[in-house]
Formats: structure tokens, sequence, C-alpha cells
């Protein structure tokens, strides 16, 4: 006879790894208003700068973890130093360069489609590495990514209706060149996306492939492999500076105080707490559901935004906001793996 199926309950790592893919959306969140904060300062400054800082930074940290540093492979530190080019570097030079060019929120939500695109790009190459990387039925995951899509179709259709009131009454919609600029900004966004897709699904390969290696240590390797990468892009920026026209106050601009406080508070939570906490979860959740809680970081970003604006979003971005969170839980709901439960006693 058959015997009875033992009763589920959800597997104890996945709301530990929500957890952390939370506090690495409110860390990263941070990424976002800064270059609101600094706009007199080149993109390609606040990139590097922010880099050189979380190099700096991971400098001391690595001194705690030598042991694991000392166990990865020139290979592992190759693939650091293409994660800390394509995810550190070069995503945040898109990024600001696109909030400098069209405002906070439009790239905020066009970031906003990350976890749509990375969960089909991870279930289309079936779901990462490993047995708890496994790809979701479509059938389940159907319905998460439609609440996440509308949600953020909603932010984005009020954000850019603020904007479009915003262009008619300074003339920005009669003027080619804004209308250029805020077009180069949402395409600057989209390839920041495209490389915050490769980003979390190349690095959780890494991870699953090393289960014993500690994520705190690997998110300190990432910060040491970015040190000579950003020393490097200051050095040629500041380079170029001495002979452009109109040159950059190099090398701390015309707020030093603020550019100093806000790239060491990014290099340091954003840059190696933010990845550290993002390492916890990758190591936790399948890549499908790990990409669809990317949206904290949306979330975040428009708090912060509207927090800069001081005022309250509009009732419709509240019900986009809504149906992310909606969303995201029925994502958690459908890829937590299922344990047997423990018997009464």
């Amino acid at each position: 006879m058959t015997q009875p199926t033992q009763p589920t309950q959800p597997s104890a790592g996945v709301l530990p790894g929500v957890g952390f893919a939370l506090a690495a959306g409110l860390l990263w969140g941070l990424v976002f208003v800064t270059p609101l904060l600094l706009p007199g300062y080149p993109a390609a400054l606040l990139s590097v700068a922010r880099y050189l800082a979380f190099g700096l930074i991971a400098l001391p940290l690595a001194m705690l973890d030598w042991r694991e540093l000392a166990r990865l492979t020139r290979a592992d530190w190759l693939e650091a130093l293409r994660l800390a080019l394509v995810g550190n570097l070069l995503y945040y030079l898109l990024l600001a360069a696109a909030i400098q060019r069209a405002g906070g929120a439009l790239p905020t939500t066009i970031i906003g489609t990350l976890p749509v695109v990375i969960a089909i790009v991870s279930n289309l190459r079936g779901g990462g590495l490993g047995p708890g990387a496994r790809a979701l039925p479509w059938r389940a995951l159907v319905p998460s990514l439609l609440l996440i899509a509308l949600g953020i179709a909603l932010v984005n259709h009020a954000e850019l209706a603020t904007l479009g009131q915003g262009a008619g009454a300074t003339g920005v919609a009669h003027d080619p060149g804004a209308r250029a600029r805020y077009a180069l900004g949402a395409a600057l966004a989209v390839g920041a996306v495209v490389c915050w897709t490769w980003y979390p699904i190349r690095n959780a390969d890494w991870l699953r492939r090393h289960p014993g290696r500690s994520p705190r240590a690997w998110a300190t390797a990432q910060g040491v492999a970015t040190l000579p990468l950003a020393a490097l892009g200051l050095g040629g920026l500041w380079g170029w500076q001495l002979v452009a026209p109109g040159a950059f106050e190099m090398p701390l601009g015309p707020d030093p105080l603020r550019f100093v406080a806000l790239m060491l508070a990014l290099g340091l939570l954003a840059s190696w707490l933010g990845t550290l906490c993002w390492n916890e979860a990758s190591q936790r959740l399948p890549t499908t559901l790990a990409g669809q809680l990317i949206v904290f970081e949306t979330l975040a970003a428009l708090a912060y935004v509207f927090a800069l604006r001081a005022r309250w979003p509009e009732p419709v971005v509240v019900l986009g906001i809504l149906l992310l969170v909606a969303g995201v839980a029925w994502a958690v709901r459908v890829a937590a793996p299922r344990v047997p439960a423990e018997p009464a006693h």
C-alpha cells in the first residue's frame, strides 16, 4: 500500500534569502539618488570614485578573509575582474549618466524591468546551476511576471506623465536637443539593464559552483579586483580633464566634502555590504527567484526619489508598487523548495 504523503513546508533557506535580498535592495537604492545630489559631477567620475572607495574599503577587509582569498585561483580572480568591470564600473557609469540626462524616475523605472528580464533569461538557460537553481515551470512563473510587469507599467506611466508635464512647462517638448537628451538617458538605462542582467546570473553561477566558499570573501574579492580598474579609470579621466575644454575641477570637484562623504557611503554600504547581502541571497535562492527580488532595489530607489522630491507618490504609483510586491510574494510562494515537515512528537 502506498505510504501517505508527508506534509510539506517551505525550505528554511528561502525566507533568510529573501531577507538578504531585501537588505541588498535597500542599500542599492542609494545609488539612484547620489547623481541627483551631485548634479555637476561627470558620471564617469561618480563611477570610478565610488568603486575606488569600494576597493580601498575592501583592502583592510581582505585581511580578515585572507585565508579564503588565498584559496581563489587565477581563474577566480579573472572572474572577479569581469564581474567588477561589467557589474560595477560599467553598470554605474551607464546608470549615473542616464539619471543625469533623464532625471531619477525614468531610469529607476527602466531598471525596474530587471526582475522580469532576469527571470526570463535565467529560466531560458535552465534556472542556473545546482539543485536549488532549477528552472521553474512557466505556467507557475507567468502570473508573478505579469503582476510585476503590470506594476512596473503603472509606475512608468505615472512617472512619464509627470516628466511630460514638466517638459511642457519648461519647453522641453519643443526642444529637439532636450528630447534627444531624454532619449539618450533612456538608452543608457537600457544598457545598465543589460549589464545587470548579466552580473547577478554570472555571480550566482560562480557561487553555486563553489558552495563552500564565503559570500563575504567573494564580495571582498570583487572589491579588491575593482580597485586597480577604478584607479586606472580615475587616472585616464584626470588626464582627459587636463586637456579637455572647460575641464572639470579634478579630483574632488566643487563640493568636495559632500562628494567624498557620498562616495565613501556608496563604497561601504551600496558596494561592499550590498554585494555581501546579495551573495548571501544568491546562495540560498534559485536564480529565477533572486532575479525577481531585485524589485526591492526599484522600490527602495523610488522611495528615496520621492523623499528627495518631498512629496508622496500618485495613487497609480502606489498601486503599481503594490502589484510589484504581490508579484514578488507570488514568486516566493512558487519558487520555495518544499521539504518534508518534521513529524509531531
